[in-house]
């Protein structure tokens, strides 16, 4: 059976998952549409900070985020300066090292799905008067809502099987910083091999239903014309 400590890590991984995902649609979906449709030679450049999380070790992102973040670091004296403490080994800090760390895994989906849309559609909305913020809610949005749906699940996902960025930037606290990851890392460490197992268990049936659920979402339309 599950402990409480268990549930706990669960319950915190669910909330640093939907807390992480909503912000990273938040500040995401700006900046695949930039990337998309601009011709700015700063594209590629952006392009490649956005993924580097995907190339860059765990340990790297949050060993420098612990510098920005650390008492001696701009982030960490701006959040002093305004009475928010440290980051660092909070909630909030895992937020914001799992928003950094699962950028990609929103922003591209997004990205693609924004260049998929025709711009004869587009300028079709503007010969009809619809102003820019209108033509991207009215018609962008809803012609990309399979990313979004994509970007959604891989976004949680993600953070939901974080494990080097969350122990470095929240470390280990009981009920404020140990996600489920963690918790599994504990109990292989105690040799409590079937406790790990359930919840390791638990990870392997997300993960495949994840993958199922994106397939289905970008699985082509079958062609239901009868032949001449």
């Amino acid at each position: 059976m599950l402990t409480a400590a268990d549930w706990s890590a669960i319950r915190l991984t669910a909330e640093l998952a939907a807390t992480t995902t909503v912000l990273l649609l938040l500040v995401g979906t700006p900046m695949a549409w930039w990337l998309a449709r601009t011709r700015s030679r700063a594209k590629p450049v952006m392009a490649a900070l956005v993924a580097m999380p995907l190339v860059l070790p765990p340990t790297v992102i949050g060993f420098y985020l612990l510098l920005l973040m650390g008492p001696q670091g701009p982030v960490g004296q701006f959040t002093q300066a305004l009475g928010l403490g440290r980051l660092p080994f909070t909630f909030a800090g895992l937020v914001v090292a799992s928003v950094i760390y699962s950028l990609p895994f929103v922003v591209q989906p997004l990205q693609q799905a924004f260049e998929a849309i025709p711009e004869r559609t587009l300028e079709a909305a503007a010969t009809l008067r619809a102003g820019p913020l209108d033509r991207f809610f009215t018609v962008a949005v809803p012609l990309a809502r399979p990313g979004f749906v994509t970007a959604s699940v891989l976004g949680f996902a993600h953070t939901v099987g974080e494990f080097g960025v969350v122990l470095m930037i929240g470390g280990n606290i009981p009920g404020e910083t140990r996600v489920l990851s963690v918790a599994i890392y504990d109990h292989v460490e105690a040799t409590e091999f079937a406790d790990a197992h359930r919840l390791a268990a638990g990870m392997v049936v997300f993960a495949l239903v994840v993958l199922v659920t994106l397939y289905m979402v970008n699985r082509p339309p079958r062609d239901t014309g009868t032949p001449p």
